[in-house]
Parts: structure tokens; C-alpha cells; sequence
């Protein structure tokens, strides 16, 4: 399989060889296909993928042939690739599409961590093939410490290893823990994928504060958009 992105975010390009076939959970994303129509098979997901992707409909597309997906306003697409030996849990929400070939399986998530976080499910993914991942901004990779934890925002958190030690915590003196939003606390070994793209929204509204009296003495005094910020 074949993907190319352009350097503005908004779509990615697959292509795909006639012995492999790719499963696209978001069937409306695709903008544009080349290919014979029979090779496009929509399929109905089971309950639990349903629940989670809130769609009951997938695609399963076979090569060869090329498609051009739409992805929405700020986010990013990475594909990656899953060894035998991967066991990585991923939030089906950030999932775009996987090879046929893999193998799934949902692993249930403690009670309470569940409560907290609204996420009873993760996905785990078994054999050789690859995976498109959805995020908002983009993907960052960071390597888990057995004695160091990392603390992840519960909003930020795309995929963690099976066999890592996870819980819900905060960190920092009282003040930042009660400040903060809930973490993940992860330590083990493996890679943790995080989304980048989470926005502070008191930090918008201040970047954007800009009222009418500002705005008129940056007009009427001199150097005033010097001075006024």
C-alpha cells in the first residue's frame, strides 16, 4: 500500500496492489476511486464498532486501486505499520482504515476507568499490516520508562502497549492537580501515541481577545499598535 499526503493537511492518497485490500471505516471520507466498482464491498460493522465509530457502515476496498480520502479541518493521517508482535491498544475513534489482513480484538477497560474516561473499549490489532490513524494535529511517539511515568492528557491518548501500567492520576503540587484535566499514568515499555493536536480553550480566548476599545486606540494613538497589545 502506497500513501502520499500533501503539505497542506485535508486529504491523503492510497493506492493499493491487487493482492492487497484495505477496510475504511469512514466509507463517506472517500472523495474519489479508480478502480472496477465490484471491487468496493460495504460491509456492516458489529455492535461494538458501531458504538464507538457511531457508523454502521465499512468499506472494504481490493486492488488494485487508488482513492483520494477527505480528512476533517485540522487533522492528520499517519500509517502505521503492525508487526506480529505489536500489542498496542487503540481507541477505534481514531481509526481511518486497517489491511484486511489484520486480526482485531477488544480489550475491556477497568469500571472506573471507564466511567471517567466514557472509553470501555480498546482495540487491539494482530498479524502483519497496516494502519491509518486519525488525529487531531499530529502524532507524536514517546518511548515508556519502567520507573519514570509519563503523564499523558486522558483527551491526548491514541495508543499505549497492553502489558504498560496505566491509571488515572494528576501530578504536581495541590494547586496543579486541581487545575489540571485528568492523566494517564503510564510506565513499562513500548511506545505511547499521543494526538498533539488538543487545544487549551482559555488559551484561544485570550489569544483572541481583542475588543472594540482596543482596536480604536490602536487607531487614534500613534505607535498604538506598537504599544497595544
Amino acid at each position: 500500500m502506497r500513501v502520499s499526503a500533501p503539505p497542506p493537511l485535508g486529504h491523503v492518497s492510497l493506492a493499493l496492489e491487487s493482492d492487497e485490500s484495505l477496510i475504511v471505516l469512514h466509507p463517506k471520507s472517500i472523495l474519489a476511486y479508480r478502480g472496477m466498482p465490484h471491487q468496493r464491498q460495504d460491509q456492516l460493522m458489529n455492535l461494538s464498532s458501531a458504538y464507538h465509530k457511531k457508523r454502521w457502515i465499512r468499506s472494504l476496498l481490493q486492488g488494485p486501486c487508488d482513492m483520494i480520502l477527505g480528512l476533517p479541518p485540522g487533522c492528520s493521517l499517519t500509517t502505521v505499520d503492525i508487526a506480529d508482535r505489536e500489542e498496542l491498544l487503540f481507541d477505534l475513534r481514531n481509526i481511518m482504515y486497517f489491511s484486511e489482513s489484520l486480526a482485531t480484538k477488544s480489550v475491556v477497560q477497568k469500571m472506573r476507568t471507564a466511567w471517567i474516561t466514557k472509553d470501555l473499549v480498546r482495540i487491539r490489532f494482530s498479524g502483519i499490516g497496516s494502519i491509518g490513524i486519525l488525529t487531531a494535529g499530529d502524532l507524536a511517539v514517546l518511548q515508556l520508562h519502567p520507573d519514570k511515568p509519563i503523564f499523558v492528557d486522558k483527551s491526548a491518548l491514541v495508543a499505549y502497549p497492553q502489558a504498560a501500567s496505566i491509571e488515572l492520576s494528576v501530578y504536581g503540587n495541590p494547586l496543579a492537580s486541581q487545575h489540571m484535566n485528568v492523566q494517564w499514568r503510564l510506565t513499562g515499555s513500548g511506545p505511547v501515541l499521543i494526538q498533539t493536536g488538543h487545544r487549551d480553550a482559555e488559551l484561544i480566548d485570550r489569544l483572541q481577545d481583542d475588543n472594540v476599545v482596543k482596536r480604536i486606540l490602536r487607531e487614534v494613538i500613534p505607535f498604538g499598535s506598537v504599544f497595544i497589545k
